[in-house]
């Protein structure tokens, strides 16, 4: 067995080179996270028989390691000219033992549905770069291609939700999704994905999802077709390039892998082309982007702006403030003779994540008396009647935000390490001017 030191974990690579007919799978194992600390993850490297080290190569991530004959299918499709030259991998979730083999925690349900992105910054800083230091058996380098539209990621179950998260969260590391029986419901927050994709504007992401009538596993958290259903309709919604299969199935991989290869070619059908970006049904969010924005753009090296906690309305009739105790609410407070009076939490925001407090950093309000919330989510647009209506994301590691202001058909960002902005159709709020009123909704 060869063994090598990598800084924040421990690879086996190489423990059995299984040779299949077209293919290659090669045994690993991580036993060191900081993503997931203590845990110890096995996986498998598929390597097919094209691939020469020579370029990078397209990659599929299979969760609960190899399901639906992954390695078959990828063999016959790669040999066809069906898909690209793909190295696999498939990994198992996380577990705790001790010294004696007895397992103290099962990870797979806080790895799996969770629905933050924690999850795919585990494969992003130390899966990926793990497979990327490992050998083909014939000494070849690992490399893969860091464009999206070159990566795949399957789940079944929680591996389904799993898969679809790490790719709503990180567009920029996978563009296809293939979700099997997903765990869209009450366990870790599923249940509100349909919500967020409704409300979001939409990434270029291509998804197939797949469940059956008869998938009831556990009704104790909900209705798992329902769930899949709900978010399907919610993925149309939005615009995004979506397929469904509905069978009478339950909650098992058969229908998965009776369609797995009509899939893979679904997915991969127009390659090396990204999945087009999609336009929302979203009434907001249709009104406010338009064809000459270009995304956010950084304009500047950072300003030294003291962070907005409080914001007046335009009409100078009530106050927004960001409350001292965190939680996912704005307080509104009525202006009356000049003090803030009859405070309530009024403008509810979206978390994706109940066990930590919402990160609001800053608001503002535009001129039609929207508040616009940055949070870690991304920036929360609330009506009037305080109900998030829809959600932009921020760039990338963008850092903290400690003021937000709209002028000039822009949307400006602050921070200490840059500031950006992004074209919007969007009015910037007139002081002493009542904005029309949306009714109470």
């Amino acid at each position: 067995m060869k063994t090598r030191r990598l800084s924040l974990l421990t690879i086996f690579a190489a423990i059995s080179l299984t040779a299949l007919a077209g293919h290659t799978l090669i045994d690993g194992v991580l036993d060191r996270s900081e993503c997931y600390p203590g845990t110890v993850h096995t996986f498998q490297v598929y390597i097919p028989e094209q691939y020469d080290g020579k370029r990078p190569a397209a990659l599929y991530v299979g969760l609960d390691g190899v399901l639906c004959r992954a390695p078959q299918v990828m063999d016959s499709l790669i040999a066809a000219g069906k898909m690209p030259v793909t190295i696999g991998v498939f990994l198992q979730p996380g577990i705790i033992k001790d010294d004696n083999g007895t397992v103290l925690r099962y990870n797979r349900c806080y790895e799996f549905d969770n629905t933050t992105d924690l999850f795919a910054s585990f494969l992003e800083t130390e899966l990926l770069p793990a497979v990327e230091q490992m050998k083909t058996q014939k000494g070849k380098p690992i490399r893969l291609s860091q464009r999206p539209q070159d990566r795949m990621i399957f789940g079944l179950s929680s591996g389904g939700i799993a898969a679809f998260n790490a790719a709503w969260h990180r567009p920029d590391l996978f563009s296809k999704v293939f979700t099997g029986v997903g765990t869209f419901v009450a366990m870790r927050g599923g249940n509100d994905l349909q919500a967020l994709v409704r409300k979001t504007e939409p990434q270029p992401l291509r998804i197939f999802i797949q469940d059956g009538s008869n998938d009831v596993w556990n009704p104790l958290f909900g209705h798992w077709y329902e769930g899949n259903q709900m978010l399907a309709s919610a993925l149309e919604f939005a615009g995004y390039d979506v397929q469904m299969d509905w069978s009478d199935g339950g909650h098992n991989v058969t229908r998965s892998t009776e369609i797995f290869p009509q899939v893979m070619e679904w997915m991969w059908r127009d390659w090396p082309a990204a999945p087009t970006l999609g336009e929302s049904q979203n009434d907001f969010l249709q009104e406010l982007l338009i064809s000459e924005d270009k995304g956010w753009e950084k304009t500047g090296d950072g300003s030294d702006v003291k962070r907005v906690t409080r914001i007046i309305y335009p009409d100078l009739t009530n106050i927004a403030m960001i409350p001292n105790e965190p939680g996912n609410v704005v307080w509104q407070y009525l202006l009356l003779d000049g003090k803030p009076s009859h405070g309530e939490p009024f403008y509810w925001l979206h978390n994706d994540d109940n066990s930590r407090p919402l990160d609001i950093q800053t608001i503002t309000f535009d001129g039609k008396g929207n508040l616009w919330a940055v949070t870690g989510l991304g920036i929360q647009i609330c009506d009037q009647n305080g109900r998030v209506r829809a959600i932009l994301r921020l760039p990338r590691y963008i850092g903290t935000i400690n003021e937000i202001t709209i002028s000039g058909g822009y949307v400006w960002l602050y921070t200490p390490n840059g500031d950006w902005r992004r074209r919007l159709n969007v009015a910037s709020p007139i002081l002493g001017l009542r904005p029309e009123s949306q009714g109470q909704g």
